[in-house]
């Protein structure tokens, strides 16, 4: 029986994330995935490195919280990011009132802006609509999914971690209070010290395992991917968030997003065509060519959304903050989950789950995340040769990530 320290269940950026930070301290790791890494929310995304401003009005901290974290992936992952800037336009019908609580939000939170009129905005963007009456340049950036995740997971593996893609969690058992053992792939048997659950929409389902419960309340959201040149910034509609508000520059494509539609079932659930054209109309209100652009691919993802946060918003189920979860609470002593956020904060989630299991291990040693590079940083090769060793190309940047 392996009896590794600490077990991660979830390859996705923050579950590779964990497994990193851990892995920096010195604690022995294995990180577990039942897909190829990054194969669920966050290599299904929009992509988006949020600066904070699409938060900024509704939750000051979140939106500080994206603006450190937006810097800080910025300097240590190099070519896993794609400084583009990004723009908030409000159109003729869109509420002047909105754009102006956004600006003073932004301001207040510390995130630089600079306002100009349709015409300039125009002059940056020429296709924009027409009835683009002003735009507020943001921060905004282009996270590669595929490349963020692998190269946190080479890094954990070069401090001593095991990666193990392709590795689901069957079982697990549980005995006076602890996690004793986990199976994986219905053959192989863990028997931890401790278990993180960084599962994604997938984590009640994991938590089950365990005897605890955690309440989420998963939402589908489509992504479409079209045939455009020369688009530079991020382009945000500038009202409440609702369907069809972003578009996201890649190469020669750009991806429109996106819906929010809840799901019973993270794993099977439908994918309906009115999400699609739906998208696609709202998305080309701001940038009128996309609707004639010919599609690329189409995907779906789902946002872990955690339950008592989205009862207690209500609204459009926008995933805004974390939740860590101690499951010593409920009586098992040796597992923790962690649930929502974004990709944007993923390093943050990361290092509170690590704080966290550190206190619980008496493990003295601080968090490096923040200020070592990922490996390869500067080099694009050698990062996707790490998607490819770690199976972990997901639809958001297939033609952004070498074959």
């Amino acid at each position: 029986m392996e009896r590794p320290t600490v077990l991660v269940i979830g390859g996705g950026a923050t579950g590779a994330g964990i497994a990193r930070d851990l892995a920096r301290r010195g604690v022995d790791v294995t990180l577990v995935e039942r897909d190829g890494l990054a194969s669920g929310t966050s290599g299904r995304s929009h992509g988006l490195l949020h600066s904070g401003a699409r938060y900024a009005e509704a939750d000051g901290p979140e939106a500080r919280a994206c603006l450190e974290e937006n810097r800080i992936v910025r300097r240590i992952a190099g070519e896993c990011v794609r400084d583009t800037g990004g723009l908030f336009v409000e159109l003729a019908a869109d509420d002047p009132a909105y754009f102006e609580a956004k600006r003073a939000a932004c301001e207040n939170v510390g995130i630089p802006t600079d306002v100009v009129d349709g015409a300039a905005a125009r002059e940056a963007v020429p296709e924009l609509a027409t009835d683009v009456e002003r735009a507020m340049e943001v921060p905004d950036g282009v996270v590669v999914p595929s490349r963020l995740v692998a190269a946190n997971a080479a890094d954990a593996r070069d401090h001593g971690a095991r990666i193990r893609p392709h590795t689901p969690v069957t079982s697990m058992t549980t005995e006076d209070g602890r996690i004793r053992s986990v199976t994986l792939g219905g053959d192989t048997t863990l028997s931890p010290e401790y278990v993180v659950n960084a599962t994604g929409p997938h984590a009640g389902r994991v938590a089950a395992m365990a005897g605890v419960s955690v309440e989420m309340r998963p939402t589908r959201g489509v992504m479409v991917s079209v045939e455009y040149a020369g688009l530079e910034p991020v382009l945000n509609r500038c009202r409440e968030p609702a369907d069809g508000d972003i578009v996201v520059p890649h190469d020669g494509e750009v991806v429109l997003g996106t819906t929010s539609v809840a799901v019973d079932d993270p794993d099977d659930y439908e994918r309906a065509d009115w999400e699609i054209a739906e998208t696609v109309r709202e998305c080309a209100a701001m940038l009128p060519p996309v609707a004639d652009a010919d599609r690329v691919r189409t995907w779906w993802g789902v946002r872990p959304l955690y339950e008592p946060d989205e009862a207690a918003r209500g609204g459009r189920g926008i995933s805004r903050g974390f939740h860590l979860l101690d499951h010593a609470d409920d009586g098992v002593e040796n597992c923790c989950s962690v649930v929502g956020g974004k990709l944007t904060t993923y390093r943050r989630m990361a290092e509170a789950t690590a704080d966290l299991v550190c206190e619980r291990l008496e493990v003295d040693a601080d968090c490096s995340t923040a200020d070592e590079r990922l490996p390869a940083a500067s080099d694009p090769d050698r990062l996707d040769e790490f998607v490819r060793e770690f199976d972990g190309q997901g639809p958001t940047d297939a033609d952004l990530v070498g074959s």
